[in-house]
């Protein structure tokens, strides 16, 4: 496997899980000169609508203000099947005609859906060669300090659907939760974030993800990981299970309905995204919807491996 290495606002959020009145959010010039910054969406390639392009707008607007250094995407980033090739319009209808702003043309570490499994996952792996944006430079990948120019952070990004897949394709899955326990392991970065597509825990539609619960739970909390992002669901939650955070930041376009469940913190069914600030002692995350409010912020302390 291949080694890759917020402005202030104010609002009061009712439905989901409602939050109190936002206030005090530090703008980007305040913050640490040492820290990194960036996005994070999901589920967002619906060639502009369902909101997609007004989140884009916001997420513009918002990487501009707090200079993020690149954008996660945790899959589904083309519906309802995927692409065919590096030739498919979608690529324009979908990524490039609508992520226009100029502070979102920074590096986007990509991990694919299991929409995308329906079109050929090769095609989004083959774009990164032709996109001086597009970073997937294979179906699961590690994106390491050096290349980030933040040494204290180490990215993990997972191909889920195999995982997750029926037992017939499951030694992929093995083979994929293998390789990210002996990466975590040999990681000496303090910080640890693992990004991919499936839920862990989830008030959403799809709920909790049974295999992930079971097998890819207990190697982040082993490995000292953060925070898990993920998408699948199509809404904004924050759920802390022993220790852990998992961030669904599945709300690129369409929403649906979502629910408070055990460890939850924040959830809303509303279009937006998600923007991060990491320091050497925190990790801050604030949702923000298609409208540019911010919705709900958490700091994440560091955590060391068991």
């Amino acid at each position: 496997m291949t080694d890759y290495r917020l402005y202030p606002d104010r609002r009061q959020v009712i439905g989901g899980l409602a939050v109190g009145a936002i206030a005090g959010l530090a703008p980007a010039a305040e913050a640490q000169p040492s820290a990194l910054r960036f996005l994070a969406v999901g589920d967002w390639g619906r060639d502009g609508a369902s909101h997609q392009r007004d989140v884009a707008a916001q997420m513009g607007r918002t990487a501009q203000a707090i200079d993020a250094r690149f954008i996660l995407s945790v899959g589904d980033n083309f519906y309802e099947n995927g692409v065919a090739s590096t030739q498919d319009p979608q690529w324009k209808t979908s990524f490039e005609e609508v992520y226009v702003a100029a502070a979102l043309q920074r590096p986007w570490y990509v991990t694919l859906g299991n929409h995308d499994h329906r079109g050929s996952p090769q095609a989004q792996i083959d774009y990164s060669a032709t996109s001086p944006r597009w970073r997937m430079p294979s179906a699961y990948f590690k994106v390491s300090g050096a290349e980030l120019g933040f040494p204290d952070l180490d990215l993990f990004g997972l191909d889920t659907t195999p995982i997750v897949s029926p037992l017939a394709a499951r030694a992929t899955g093995d083979a994929q939760l293998a390789w990210l326990d002996a990466e975590l392991a040999r990681s000496t970065a303090p910080w640890k974030l693992v990004f991919g597509h499936h839920t862990t825990f989830s008030g959403g539609d799809h709920g909790n993800t049974g295999r992930l619960v079971d097998d890819l739970k207990p190697l982040l909390e082993r490995h000292g990981v953060q925070a898990y992002l993920n998408g699948h669901d199509h809404d904004l939650q924050h759920i802390e299970v022993d220790g852990v955070s998992y961030i669904c930041t599945g709300a690129g376009s369409e929403t649906r309905p979502v629910k408070a469940i055990a460890g939850t913190k924040f959830c809303l069914s509303r279009s937006g995204f998600t923007a991060y600030e990491l320091t050497a002692r925190t990790l801050t995350v604030t949702f923000r919807d298609y409208e540019g409010q911010a919705l709900h912020q958490a700091v994440i302390p560091q955590r060391r491996a068991a």
